[in-house]
């Protein structure tokens, strides 16, 4: 796999979430960091999704902003 975007995060998905349009899709890192994703519900049949499953978290961004109370 080649790809543009620079931050891309293996791990593993801990938790599927089907709904009626979206998917709510758990990755947890090796160190314990958990990212979630919502993509259609088409996409992650598509992509054959369930837990346990090794995948890619892709993060592409043109702007990342920081807040601080």
């Amino acid at each position: 796999m080649r790809i543009s975007a620079r931050n891309v995060l293996k791990g593993k998905i801990t938790k599927l979430v089907p709904g009626a349009v979206n998917s709510e899709v758990t990755v947890e890192m090796p160190n314990g960091t958990q990212i979630v994703s919502v993509i259609t519900k088409a996409s992650a049949k598509s992509l054959g999704l369930k837990k346990g499953r090794d995948v890619y978290a892709v993060i592409k961004a043109s702007s990342v902003m920081i807040a601080v109370d």
